[in-house]
């Protein structure tokens, strides 16, 4: 624990308890609270301020449709509150809509104090936009929340209720701004409890806005976040706190838990937020994505299928740190077009990250596939049909060990991949995570030499080779598709920033790359709906917030 200040009497002490909650896991939930709170308590901390929807788990998604997963909610904060004795406590929770008008519940934070619920907050502004569906179950509410917590008002707001300042923001997704009614009530401080997913930059777009928020009003503003991962979504942490003049005091470390110990009368120094690349952080959310998806799914070990190529590498190294190397297991399955580099790359990947190793060879498996399906596939030369049929049996070999075993089958293709349907339905893209899913394949190269400073373990020739899926003669991946540098750029611009052809055009991309990209993009929506569920890194991932229809006509350009 990192604390800030020196304690005085009449300086109210708050700690923002940055954690990790599961969704539905009450039991479990609470007892993170209870542990949070003995380390307040031991520090002298007045209030505990935990995040959004703590108690029930974020997103809850549909669970809330159940009654008995709202009651079990209720029944968790009466759990809290009557832990609130010396120590105040402000919680997240799924509050029950009395009204008769409207949707049947409040996205909700509880104030509890001297064994009790005293105060409830209600989230205003409800996102509805890319992962976000919030409006589907929840009320807005229509005013902001000021409410007293030990002697202090405080304005107490929800996530999305903080992101509509007009200072900050061009164009704005809502009519009203909640921290500036609340500025308009009269408060010693603000506090937004969050659960803010994470993806590239956004950390440091938090910290512009709220330093906004908090020069705007004069106040100083305290913000809790979630940190783990749930699905496919990842929560950074970096709770942070700015003074009334807009200076960063402090931010929480990043996927991982926290404790910020608040004394607003005894601030530290102003300093800068912390700032690293972008590999290095995309590589934290990854192994803290994995780990949490297994323990939370209850898998102990993984399965990797090692092609020797730079996807299966990265994936295998941060598999073994989110997990343990001895709880991985690395498949090399070789069939008549494997090359003996990569048969021996993969094999000194497994002895180097210290993960076990074993050699399933597919050649009579496809031998026996390709006079089976002769007398039906008469007349016609091979060709993607041929191909596909080892990329299967290489699938029903992982299943098969997944089932044998309890290991949980990692995919190991990338975001351009998937992009433009470069991968094998049934085949490379069975699994149950699709651990780099929504990371492009330049990224995959990077992860890889951040994972080499860390501890060396892809060998070089990985990186050097030409990629290659290794299912006929010779191939390379350029043989269909643009070089990754470009083919990464057009995807970035036309599925995450939604540029129009003719924009992505003018940056001087050859037409017949961005033409066939884009074709190949809007063509393959049937594989995506089908694909293991991923880790969300970048602003548009193919998973929650990309909702396509596959039987369509519309065809850009």
């Amino acid at each position: 624990m990192r604390q800030l200040g020196r304690t005085e009497r009449n300086i109210v002490k708050i700690l923002l308890a940055q954690r990790d909650s599961t969704i539905g896991d009450f039991v479990g939930n609470v007892a993170i609270v209870r542990e949070a709170m003995g380390r307040a308590g031991a520090a002298g901390a007045d209030v505990v301020a935990f995040p959004e929807l703590f108690l029930p788990g974020y997103p809850p998604r549909d669970l809330v449709e159940k009654p008995s997963f709202i009651a079990a909610n209720e029944h968790a904060l009466r759990d809290v509150a009557a832990l609130a004795t010396d120590v105040a406590i402000v919680i997240g929770f799924i509050e029950r809509n009395e009204s008769g008008a409207g949707k049947r519940l409040f996205n909700s934070v509880a104030v509890c104090e001297r064994g009790r619920v005293a105060a409830v907050a209600r989230k205003s502004l409800l996102p509805t936009y890319d992962v976000f569906d919030e409006g589907r179950h929840f009320e807005p509410a229509t005013t902001a929340s000021v409410v007293t917590i030990a002697g202090k008002r405080v304005g107490l707001s929800i996530c999305e209720d903080a992101w509509n300042a007009p200072e900050f923001w061009r164009s704005r997704n809502y009519s009203r701004d909640p921290i500036r009614e609340q500025a308009e009530q009269g408060v010693d401080f603000f506090l937004n409890v969050s659960a803010s997913p994470y993806s590239v930059g956004r950390g440091e777009l938090r910290v512009r806005m709220f330093r906004e928020h908090a020069r705007t009003h004069g106040k100083p503003l305290l913000f809790v976040n979630l940190v783990g991962g749930n699905d496919e979504l990842l929560f950074d942490g970096r709770s942070l706190v700015v003074d009334s003049a807009g200076a960063l005091r402090f931010e929480g470390r990043a996927f991982a838990a926290d404790d910020l110990l608040v004394d607003l009368g005894a601030m530290p120094p102003a300093r800068e937020p912390f700032a690293r690349a972008d590999e290095e952080e995309v590589l934290d959310a990854l192994v803290m994505g994995t780990r949490d998806y297994m323990r939370k799914c209850g898998f102990t070990r993984a399965v990797v299928g090692l092609s020797g190529g730079i996807d299966s590498s990265v994936v295998a190294a941060i598999a073994a740190d989110a997990i343990g190397a001895a709880n991985v297991l690395g498949v090399s399955m070789p069939s008549r077009y494997s090359s003996k580099g990569s048969l021996e790359d993969a094999r000194a990947l497994a002895d180097a990250l210290g993960i076990g190793y074993r050699v399933v060879p597919i050649d009579k498996i496809f031998q026996a596939y390709l006079e089976t399906l002769a007398p039906s596939l008469e007349g016609r030369p091979p060709d993607t049909t041929e191909e596909n049929v080892q990329a299967r049996i290489r699938g029903n070999v992982l299943m098969a060990l997944s089932n044998k075993f309890g290991h949980l089958v990692l995919t190991t293709g990338n975001k351009s991949e998937l992009a433009v349907g470069y991968c094998t339905l049934y085949g490379d893209m069975s699994g149950g995570l699709a651990l780099i899913s929504d990371v492009p394949k330049t990224l995959v190269y990077a992860l890889g030499r951040a994972l080499n400073r860390r501890r060396p373990s892809i060998p070089e020739n990985v990186f050097t080779k030409a990629p290659s899926a290794e299912l006929r003669p010779n191939q390379t991946d350029q043989d269909s598709l643009p070089p990754y540098d470009a083919l990464d750029q057009i995807l970035e611009r036309y599925v995450e920033k939604r540029e129009p052809i003719d924009q992505i055009l003018a940056q001087g991309f050859d037409e017949k790359w961005v033409r066939d990209t884009i074709a190949r993009v809007e063509r393959n929506e049937y594989k995506r709906k089908q694909a293991a569920p991923g880790l969300r890194v970048t602003s548009k991932a193919f998973g929650l917030g990309w909702r396509m229809p596959i039987a369509q006509k519309f065809r850009e350009g």
